[in-house]
């Protein structure tokens, strides 16, 4: 399945909301949110932040105020429960709101905004789910721990084995949905968070008739604050993973 109408969004954006989950990046928002505007002047963006107690949500909130052409919109959530449920609030938010495009992207400055453009081109030319991949030809990253490198490759690969994709970068986080997959994948059912809700969302766009293309960006390093990534989001994509794997080819020898 791929979506038939052309130019979902404009050559700035126009059309696409960007979805960027917070806990205490106070001092990256301002930075991302600045180069994002920069380089795309008519996307919204929805901060989703999870009552971040370094001030975020208050930071968040002075820059939807200061904003004249109103594309900042704040979405503030009562418990921070993982990366997962932030974005399905945030996909909500922009599907209640008619946006054609719903984008995911990181507050600490490792998805690059001047990349964007990639993303949306790839919808326009047809994608149903884009994928910023670090994986394919021209991705590249800079400056990433070798041991979070290996740790994310490993990954990938164990990923594409048990499920049988060919999705080089399908625990990437920097995406762009065409809102119809979003609203037929089944998101009420999604529970996972972290590597394992990027490698759930794509699994169902794909288990789901969609298409999914990947184009090269460059991936760096956060230069302020810490990861939010720890063993036990880990753990939890191996099981799942696994298990998905399974369902998926008992459905292929039932068919």
């Amino acid at each position: 399945m791929s979506g038939s109408d052309q130019s979902v969004v404009g050559q700035q954006g126009a059309g696409a909301l960007v979805v960027v989950p917070t806990f205490n990046e106070r001092e990256n928002l301002p930075l991302i949110t600045e180069r994002l505007f920069t380089s795309l002047g008519d996307v919204h963006l929805l901060i989703v932040d999870d009552s971040s107690p370094d001030g975020t949500g208050e930071v968040a909130d002075a820059l939807a105020a200061d904003d004249a052409a109103d594309r900042i919109h704040v979405l503030h959530r009562t418990a921070k429960d993982g990366l997962g449920k932030a974005y399905l609030a945030g996909f909500a938010w922009g599907l209640d709101r008619d946006y054609r495009v719903i984008v995911e992207m990181d507050a600490d400055g490792s998805h690059a905004p001047e990349q964007l453009h990639r993303l949306l081109a790839a919808i326009n030319d047809g994608a149903d789910l884009v994928i910023g991949s670090r994986y394919v030809p021209g991705g590249a990253l800079v400056n990433w721990p070798k041991r979070r490198e290996l740790l994310s490759k490993g990954a990938n690969t164990y990923a594409r084995i048990a499920l049988g994709v060919k999705v080089n970068d399908i625990t990437a986080g920097y995406r762009a949905f065409r809102r119809e997959v979003l609203e037929t994948i089944g998101l009420d059912r999604v529970e996972s968070a972290g590597y394992c809700f990027q490698i759930d969302l794509a699994w169902r766009t794909l288990q789901n008739g969609f298409t999914i293309r990947e184009v090269p960006i460059t991936f760096t390093e956060r230069a302020i604050g810490e990861s939010k990534m720890d063993g036990g989001v880990i753990a939890e994509s191996f099981i799942n993973v696994a298990r998905w794997g399974v369902q998926g080819r008992l459905a292929k020898l039932r068919r």
